[in-house]
């Protein structure tokens, strides 16, 4: 099951709009943006905005959390991100 971490601290249940795999315009809805996928240490796939940091999104600091291990110490998250298994993303 695929989650949104929202930066307020929300978290939803989401599944892709159409068949089994997020595509390009879903995702660019849920971080606000251009997209950037990490990977996860524990081999989920993180997709965030690519640009949250200069749009001066807020810190999210459950999906920080999350990303330790696959993002620099000093890094952090900014924005809404979506959280989800590596087959889900088209």
């Amino acid at each position: 099951m695929a989650e949104i971490l929202k930066a307020d601290g929300t978290r939803t249940p989401v599944e892709p709009e159409k068949g089994n795999c997020f595509h390009l315009e879903q995702l660019q809805k849920v971080v606000g943006g251009l997209i950037e996928i990490i990977h996860l240490p524990d081999g989920r796939l993180m997709v965030l905005n690519e640009e949250g940091k200069l749009e001066s999104l807020p810190l999210n600091q459950a999906a920080t959390a999350l990303a330790r291990g696959a993002i620099f110490d000093n890094d952090y998250i900014a924005g809404d991100v979506l959280v989800c298994d590596d087959k889900q993303i088209n």
